[in-house]
Order: C-alpha cells, then structure tokens, then sequence
C-alpha cells in the first residue's frame, strides 16, 4: 500500500475516570492467589502493567466510539457535515445487529450523506479501518472520513475475575485466563483527509504492509459469556512466538517499500515483555519506543493509536517525525504503517 493523498487531519483519544491497579485485581484474587501460593505482584511483575482504565457499568462501545468521535471533531478544522465515511472499529460492538456505527454516528450528529459501517479484526481494527478509508481517499471516491474505536474491558475482567474464582483451579489452568487481566478500556478517533483540505502541515499516511498468519488463529479467542459478559482464552506463549515470527516477516517487506528510517516506533500495546522480544527480534533502538501499557494496559485496537495521540500530547511525535506503527493482532494479522507527522 501507498499513499500520496492522505493525511491525519486529527487523532483525539479519551479515557476513562476509573482506575484499576494491577495491585487491586490481586486483591480480589487473594483467595485464589492465597491457595496457589501465587506472590503478591505477579501481574505487574510479568506485564509491566501497573493499572488500566474501567468505563462506567452500563457503558456502551458506541457512548466510548462517540465522545472520541466529538473529541477529535473538536479539534479539526473539518465540519462534521463534510464526513464522507465512518467506521467503528472495535472489537467491543453494542450488539450483532445493527452495526455498532450506527448508533455511535447518531450520537456524534454525522450526516446522514456518510456511508457507515463496523470493521472488525481484533486489536488491528482502527488501522485496517485507516487503510480502507486512505484507499477511498487516494482513489478519489471520497474527501473526509472518520474512523473511532471504542474498547469496554471492563465485562471481560469481570466475568475473568468470577471464573477464577468459582472453583479450585491449578497453577495451569488459569494461565489461559492470565491476559484477560491485562485489558482495559478507552477510546480514540481520527480524521482522515486528502492533504487538499488540511491547513498547516499535513500528517501524512505514506502506506504500509499487512500480513496474516490464520494458522494461528486458535491461540487468542474470545467471545460472549452470557447477556452482559464476555469470556477470552489465549495461550501468551504461543501467541507471542508466532506473533513475533509474523511481525519479523512483515517488517522485512515492510522495510524494503518504506525503508528504515523512523524516529519514532509505536507498537501495540500488549506488555513489557512482548515489547522487549519484538525490538529485539525486529533489531529496533528500544528508545525510539513510545508506550502507555504501564497505566492503559491492553485496550484492544484502542492501545496503538490512542499511544500515537499520548506520544503527540507529549511532544514525542512532532512535525517532520517519522513514525512506524506497528500492529498486531489475534488470528493473528500484522499491519505496519509509515507515518509523516
């Protein structure tokens, strides 16, 4: 893929207010951490993970999808009005039917004129989402387009913190549940433009590459578990092995369209040690790195883009900086992009 048209007009992420620390999930594990013999700050320990983000009970993926949505509004020189496109991009959906964008658009005052629609691919929504809307701009079809996620963690570590502590399970079997107490919550939106609308300097998305390896497609899978519930079962070892292999893979084609020269790397947000094997996989300058999982945790296909706008509120990102996203998700699909700032 390659862009020549398109911009970041704007990128807006909102958290919310609730904070859970890694310390007060052991807490409520202590019956189980007591029995298993399991020490005090495991979690942290072998994530990094310190805290992460709760949305209210009752809140809705499309309430989190439109507060970014209005957020990043507020920050653009584009009217709502001129919105030609959006998607919702989270792996967390209000329901199956209808599309989870349906409801958020209402809720942000889009034009009826937009065309609308959910992209689903676990943590690498929101940048497949970008990719489609970048190929309807660099095509011409259309101008504007506004892409939000919004991720609700807060079901799944619920339902994780029951199960584990309904019945007498052993030191193997609770690891399939271990990376569902690493999730948290938030939200994030962009705005994609053809750089003929941006004013000032345009944040240009110049392309990227995208690769999948399906056969792994059984090591990170989640689902409903009841009315309000969610459940998500992941082999962390494996996932993080081939994970890693995929990822080597597409930064060597990656490379050879893009080249090698970022001042910046953002990957997804999964932990410490992910982050550590994939630079050293990868042979990437770890100070490059910007991250947030020590206080978001894994926010699903939130983490990468809502990590960009913290590296931009920061100061980390600024104009002319060359950024390589790199994402990664469960079936498992890897994405990486080459952004201009």
């Amino acid at each position: 893929m390659k862009f020549s048209h398109v911009c970041i007009e704007s990128l807006a992420a909102v958290l919310p207010d609730e904070i859970w620390s890694s310390a007060q999930i052991e807490e409520r594990l202590r019956p189980l951490y007591e029995r298993l013999k399991l020490p005090e700050g495991r979690l942290e320990l072998m994530t990094g993970i310190r805290e992460r983000r709760m949305w209210p009970v009752g809140t809705r993926p499309s309430d989190a999808s439109a507060a970014a949505g209005k957020a990043v509004l507020a920050k653009s020189a584009l009217r709502p009005e001129q919105v030609e496109l959006f998607i919702h991009s989270a792996v967390s959906r209000d329901m199956l039917e209808p599309a989870t964008a349906s409801f958020a658009h209402r809720k942000i005052g889009l034009p009826g004129s937009a065309q609308i629609f959910d992209v689903s691919n676990a943590c690498l929504g929101f940048l497949n989402s970008l990719t489609v809307a970048a190929g309807l701009i660099e095509s011409g079809q259309i101008k504007c387009a506004l892409v939000v996620s919004g991720e609700n963690g807060r079901p799944l570590v619920d339902q994780t913190l029951a199960t584990l502590l309904a019945r007498p399970w052993t030191r193997n079997e609770i690891k399939p549940f271990f990376a569902n107490l690493t999730i948290g919550s938030g939200a994030v939106a962009a705005v994609m433009c053809h750089r003929s609308l941006v004013q000032g300097r345009p944040h240009r998305l110049l392309g990227g590459i995208a690769r999948a390896a399906t056969e792994y497609s059984d090591l990170c899978q989640g689902d409903t578990h009841g009315a309000d519930a969610l459940a998500m079962q992941t082999d962390s070892e494996q996932l993080l092995v081939a994970g890693v292999g995929l990822a080597q893979k597409t930064w060597s084609e990656f490379t050879a369209e893009q080249g090698t020269s970022f001042d910046r790397y953002i990957c997804h947000q999964v932990g410490s040690t992910h982050r550590r094997k994939l630079y050293e996989t990868l042979g990437l300058d770890l100070a490059k790195d910007f991250s947030t999982f020590e206080t978001l945790g894994n926010t699903g296909s939130v983490a990468l883009p809502a990590t960009l706008a913290a590296a931009v509120e920061a100061g980390a990102v600024t104009e002319g900086t060359r950024v390589g996203l790199l994402g990664i998700g469960s079936g498992l699909n890897c994405l990486m992009l080459a952004l201009e700032w």
